[in-house]
């Protein structure tokens, strides 16, 4: 059997938080931020609002625009970096908030590449025949992680939630997939809470989002631009044959550049950056079902998705839209 993606939700919350709020507590403006980011809008959950709540909600809409029956999933993958608390997992409680009850759940941290990573994972079970149901999420409440004092990065992020139903069937769509790591990145996007060095430097403990936006932004050029045609090869086609490119959306700029290194038209990309700013794991989902949803993408198309970003990590997939 084969892997087959055979539905898409997603959920954002409801509190829209526009460019002009960052006014009245740091020195920006709707200008700048649009100018160097490309976000207009984003979202921001409620105060006891959080990542389990996002993901029950993308399942509702999964199930509402899909009509499809989700009591034989037999296992769930939730890429997040913003669980709920460590223990239990986000996977776990939606697990319980599904009523089902013979369902492994993990969580995986891998960051803004986390939903390509769930895809690759699930892809595994099933061709190992372990498992023939899973339920693959990338959710985030980030600005609950957010320091609202860092001008260069709290203008950035926003919540979300997306969710694909991953099945086993005769003929799959999940056409090939790459990974790779570069670690000594770590010191230039991180999250912490617990007292450590990343490459002999001391790294801030307030459980905020840090990063080093210059460099992160030169490494996602580079190595994203560079995969790009190695991950397409693997699917035995070439990027002229991709009908969408959907990276996750960190930055409307990263995006732009990308496309113009590796010579990918920047109209046959999708973004979520511009309404709900950099949500993480959630990025892709939300910018795929956006895609759905303005009729660009359609059924045939080879989808490229590419994740990256702490860790340093990175990992994409080509599929074959079958939905």
């Amino acid at each position: 059997m084969q892997a087959k993606i055979t539905a898409l939700g997603t959920y954002v919350p409801e509190r829209i938080v526009d460019n002009h709020y960052f006014e009245s507590i740091i020195d920006t403006n709707d200008e700048w931020i649009v100018s160097r980011t490309g976000i207009r809008t984003r979202r921001f959950a409620s105060e006891f609002e959080y990542t389990t709540h996002l993901c029950a909600a993308a399942v509702e809409n999964l199930v509402e625009e899909n009509n499809v029956v989700l009591d034989d999933v037999d296992f769930i993958i939730v890429a997040t970096v913003t669980p709920d608390q460590i223990m239990p997992s986000v996977a776990s409680q939606v697990q319980e908030k599904l009523g089902l009850r013979h369902t492994g759940a993990i969580d995986i941290a891998a960051a803004c590449a986390g939903f390509a990573y769930g895809i690759i994972l699930a892809n595994g079970l099933i061709a190992a025949g372990t498992h023939r149901k899973v339920l693959v999420f990338g959710a985030e409440t980030l600005s609950k992680f957010t320091n609202f004092e860092d001008r260069t990065s709290c203008i950035l992020f926003g919540d979300g939630a997306g969710v694909v139903l991953v099945e086993a069937t005769p003929k799959g769509n999940i056409l090939a997939g790459v990974t790779g790591s570069q670690g000594d990145g770590g010191k230039d996007l991180y999250m912490s809470h617990m007292r450590k060095q990343i490459n002999g430097q001391d790294v801030i403990t307030d459980n905020k989002i840090h990063q080093n936006g210059r460099a992160v932004f030169k490494w996602a050029v580079n190595t994203v631009s560079a995969q790009m045609p190695l991950l397409a090869g693997r699917a035995g086609l070439t990027l002229n044959d991709i009908d969408w490119f959907i990276p996750h959306s960190a930055n409307l700029r990263i995006i732009e550049t990308l496309c113009s290194q590796s010579g990918f038209p920047l109209e046959k990309t999708l973004e979520s950056i511009t309404l709900f700013g950099n949500t993480s794991s959630a990025s892709i989902p939300l910018a795929l079902h956006r895609g759905l949803r303005e009729g660009k993408v359609k059924k045939g198309d080879k989808l490229m998705l590419i994740g990256f970003g702490g860790g340093l990590v990175y990992a994409g997939v080509v599929l074959e839209w079958d939905v």
